[in-house]
């Protein structure tokens, strides 16, 4: 079965191209890559922040794969953010893809942008029957503002009252260095 992925990413990155590239590239391919484009243009950033949430809510409904374009700035950006932390929520498998490889319109590379998931975290309470959303921001964790955490089902006892970061349980590729062109429908599966 095809899988419906949601890109999330920073705009930057479409005007760099980069993430064109990986959003398009099905298009290049005489397969399918097995998914379909669910992304939300930079446009929907101009309504305001209830608007854009029900929008970013509404592109994910019916996907099943969150891929987050890595950037120079993907990490700090407020709607990456939540675009991951609601894909968490939501159950989507999640997993991060290094552009800076790509030569960008003017075919340069940059060196690879920081990992967003090592900027979020959750924490599972004391008796594993809530997480509760973290983003590190000033040098410390502070509690996630823009989506509550929620009741879970028990967790194993060894998570219990732990913090994690997200980097703790999804994957980051590097576009370029892991051949994405070839590998993208294996990563999303």
């Amino acid at each position: 079965m095809s899988k419906r992925v949601f890109f999330s990413f920073h705009y930057q990155d479409v005007i760099d191209f980069r993430a064109n590239v990986v959003r398009q590239h099905k298009l290049t391919k005489n397969d399918n890559a097995g998914y379909f484009d669910a992304s939300i243009w930079e446009e929907a950033k101009k309504t305001g922040e209830i608007a854009l949430k029900r929008l970013i809510n509404d592109e994910l409904k019916n996907t099943s794969v969150t891929a987050v374009l890595i950037g120079t700035d993907t990490y700090d950006r407020r709607w990456v953010r939540y675009e991951i932390v609601k894909s968490l929520s939501k159950g989507n498998s999640i997993l991060g893809i290094h552009i800076n490889n790509i030569p960008g319109k003017d075919q340069k590379t940059k060196s690879s942008g920081l990992n967003p998931f090592d900027y979020l975290g959750i924490q599972y309470n004391s008796d594993g029957t809530r997480v509760d959303f973290y983003e590190y921001r000033n040098n410390k964790w502070v509690l996630y503002k823009d989506l509550d955490g929620y009741t879970i089902s028990k967790v194993n006892d060894e998570r219990k009252g732990k913090f994690f970061k997200l980097s703790y349980f999804y994957n980051t590729y590097d576009w370029i260095l892991d051949k994405g062109y070839d590998n993208f429908s294996n990563w999303i599966k």
